[in-house]
């Protein structure tokens, strides 16, 4: 006998309907005393996507904002570990993320989430699970010479020596935002002056 678990995965997605709950997202916002909204890092490896980021939810957090922070490696431990790093898998990687990035706007929240996001198509899909001003993209931005300087993991010289393929901005592409909310340069910019741009911007 078929669970009704193996039944529901059968059905068609024309069949599924979103149940709609008697808490509103303007109702956890209220509740919060907030904007939700999601900051979406994208730039190079190595740029400072995740410093900003953890630096970004350290200043809202003293303000007494709701916050969570989604970055690239950490969510490859769990949620999408079974992903490579095939174009294909990263498109995948991104419309997850782009999606739980959603329930948690949803949820009231002001999320952050740092990822590569090497392609513009993948971002602007993302974006369009949002609502309009829901959607913040900040192009972390650094020359590729800086970011490898830097190359905290060791990542970029794996990369040279050939032991780590389609790896972005070596051999596989990284598209910049052609009209980010905001960009930040952390190659000319200290953290303090990047966190204090981005804020403004909230």
């Amino acid at each position: 006998m078929s669970s009704p678990y193996e039944q529901r995965d059968n059905e068609s997605v024309a069949e599924v309907v979103w149940h709609k709950g008697g808490v509103s997202k303007a109702d956890r916002a209220a509740l919060k005393s907030q904007r939700p909204c999601c900051l979406w890092l994208t730039g190079l490896s190595g740029s400072g996507k995740s410093t900003l980021a953890n630096a970004l939810e350290v200043a809202l957090a003293a303000e007494g904002r709701h916050t969570y922070l989604l970055d690239g490696d950490n969510v490859r431990h769990g949620l999408n570990k079974d992903l490579g790093m095939s174009d294909e898998d990263r498109t995948e990687n991104i419309r997850r993320v782009g999606e739980l990035s959603k329930l948690m706007v949803d949820a009231g929240l002001i999320v952050i989430s740092a990822f590569i996001s090497p392609f513009r198509s993948d971002r602007e899909a993302a974006r369009a699970l949002f609502e309009p001003g829901e959607f913040i993209e900040v192009y972390v931005s650094a020359p590729l010479e800086t970011c490898e300087q830097r190359d905290p993991k060791g990542l970029y010289q794996k990369a040279r020596q050939g032991l780590i393929k389609d790896f972005t901005g070596i051999d596989s592409p990284y598209e910049a935002p052609d009209a980010p909310e905001i960009t930040v340069n952390t190659a000319t910019d200290d953290l303090d002056a990047c966190v204090r741009k981005v804020l403004a911007l909230l």
